[in-house]
């Protein structure tokens, strides 16, 4: 139960964060040393983290966003999660989000999610927290994938094989 309180407490003191300044890697949430790495060398950090288990215990009303493409989105996505986009972001999804209201987006490592995220800030959107790791960590740490169905299934799209190197589950098919 302390751990629980402590990852809430840490998720409210970080959505409160400025978002004008670079924040630091966070030094957990991602398990692959070499993954982690890759990341945090694509990342600005002027978005806030969040880490996929944070993700997984939070109760409190929150948003979950995919900045991923179509095809990516429609392989599986967190639960729960609407499609947003990357290229032509559809921000209408977000019209009857109260712009105080706790949003966490990702993508496949978080590069595309973090950038969406800066655009969310510019449009008002005030706690607005990035995955670190995103869909791929997700993944490795064995969290549930949803499909357009609602169906849970242990399929995702690795974006291309360079990237899909990240996804070390092997209990999970890579599409592309």
């Amino acid at each position: 139960m302390k751990k629980i309180i402590f990852h809430i407490i840490l998720l409210l003191s970080l959505a409160r964060c400025s978002f004008g300044q670079k924040h630091e890697a966070p030094t957990t949430g991602i398990t692959n040393p070499d993954y982690k790495k890759t990341v945090d060398s694509y990342l600005n950090f002027k978005v806030p983290t969040t880490t996929v288990d944070i993700l997984s215990t939070l109760k409190r009303p929150h948003v979950i966003l995919d900045a991923r493409e179509r095809e990516e989105y429609d392989v599986s996505h967190i639960p729960d999660a609407l499609y947003l986009g990357y290229k032509k972001p559809q921000y209408d999804v977000l019209d009857n989000v109260d712009k105080d209201e706790l949003i966490i987006i990702y993508c496949s490592i978080g590069y595309r999610s973090e950038k969406i995220g800066q655009k969310l800030k510019k449009k008002g959107f005030n706690n607005v927290m990035n995955l670190y790791g995103s869909i791929f960590e997700w993944a490795n740490q064995n969290y549930p994938l949803h499909n357009n169905q609602d169906q849970v299934v242990k399929q995702i799209h690795g974006y291309n094989k360079k990237w899909s190197q990240w996804i070390d589950n092997d209990e999970v098919e890579v599409r592309y």
